[in-house]
């Protein structure tokens, strides 16, 4: 059955979205669940991060590569086909458009080039749909860096064309044969694996999961979608402001860095989970991956496995800032089905001649139904992030469509 919360606040809501609170915490939602040796290894990697992010030459050396290496700023692109049918204003955040074709490459980047700054040499990193995992190899090929990527067996079945390229840049990819065999268990390894390296090694994960200060640190690191998307609204739209913010979640740094440039504004943030892995729609309180957060849970708090047609989606919770908005109401989280999403990514192929990851096209498809049933009202001005290209998907989407 979906899920859609109630809006329990419109409007920027005082002390969201900055820094964490005491001890990493997003309300009741983050700290730093981790073993002894992983416990001073995130106090170093926080050390670093405060410092380097305090320092314009660090910020300096970023904005340079997300120009000359990622291709920022993506554009804001109007989708005046799909608009006119929904009877809605669509603009779309081209993240699909950034090199290695998704966001992630904004979050890895900063990373290492934290991770050089660090004196590490190797970056470890985990991947579901493989977009983190092309993006770390990337990152390290381009800083001179070695890269390990775990990534779940079932997920290399069906990402193959992922698995190839980040093995010709020169990373070493992991199999994960244990559990469900997808991005839990891919994360799960790479944090093992961490334990015994953390002296030479960065580890770079790829969401705003994680313990302290990952949900933090993976989310400024993507503010710039934010950022950017909230000067070309400026620029582009009457009010300057759009009336909703929508992105795709699974543990949700693409709708994190999204929001983030709003979060002063009275615009109206809807995260989109996929029907089978809804962390932030169904899940109970628990720890997992070093964090307290959202998962999906059985009566006995066994994490319960995540489904979804979309890889980077296959996840059985969210990030705990995503969590505390959704407490506090200032984003809401709705879940859509695999056959909406797919249905939603030929859409926007036939109107738009755009073709979406899958992960993205989760958010069209709410967008799509919302406009349709009157939960977007009429002329309403909407952004959604358009997080990933669906290359990666093109074996999924013909055996569905």
């Amino acid at each position: 059955m979906r899920y859609v919360s109630p809006w329990r606040a419109a409007g920027p809501v005082a002390g969201t979205m900055g820094e964490p609170g005491a001890r990493g915490r997003f309300g009741p939602y983050g700290g730093r669940y981790a073993p002894e040796s992983l416990v001073e290894a995130c106090r170093e990697v926080e050390e670093a991060f405060r410092a380097a992010w305090a320092d314009p030459g660090f910020r300096g050396d970023l904005a340079e590569l997300l120009a000359l290496h990622a291709g920022r700023p993506t554009p804001l692109t109007p989708a005046r086909r799909l608009s006119r049918e929904l009877g809605v204003r669509l603009w779309l955040k081209r993240e699909d458009l950034a090199h290695t074709g998704s966001h992630k490459i904004n979050n890895v980047l900063g990373q290492a080039l934290l991770a050089a700054r660090m004196g590490r040499r190797r970056l470890i990193a985990e991947t579901g749909a493989g977009q983190h995992g092309v993006a770390a190899a990337t990152a390290a090929a381009l800083l001179g860096l070695e890269a390990t990527v775990f990534m779940g067996e079932r997920d290399m079945e069906r990402q193959g064309l992922n698995v190839f390229r980040m093995r010709l840049l020169g990373a070493e990819v992991v199999p994960v044969t244990t559990g469900s065999r997808t991005l839990k268990d891919a994360t799960s390894e790479a944090m093992r694996h961490w334990v015994g390296a953390t002296g030479d090694s960065h580890y770079c994960v790829g969401s705003v999961i994680g313990p302290d200060p990952y949900p933090w640190m993976v989310r400024e690191f993507q503010r710039v979608i934010g950022d950017e998307a909230r000067a070309q609204c400026a620029a582009e739209l009457r009010t300057g402001v759009p009336d909703h913010v929508v992105a795709c979640v699974g543990g949700g740094s693409n709708a994190a860095g999204t929001f983030a440039g709003f979060a002063d504004t009275a615009a109206r943030f809807v995260g989109v989970e996929a029907e089978g892995g809804a962390g932030a729609a169904r899940g109970k309180l628990g720890v997992l991956h070093g964090c307290r957060s959202l998962f999906l849970q059985d009566d006995d708090g066994q994490i319960v496995e995540a489904h979804s047609i979309a890889a980077g989606l296959d996840y059985p919770g969210v990030g705990p800032e995503h969590a505390h908005l959704r407490d506090l109401g200032r984003a809401r989280y709705v879940t859509v089905t695999d056959e909406e999403a797919a249905g939603a990514a030929l859409r926007l192929a036939r109107t738009e001649g755009i073709v979406p990851a899958l992960e993205s096209a989760h958010a069209l498809a709410w967008v799509i139904r919302a406009a349709g049933d009157g939960d977007l009202p009429a002329g309403s001005t909407v952004l959604m992030t358009l997080s990933g290209r669906g290359d990666k998907d093109i074996s999924t989407l013909k055996e569905l469509l």
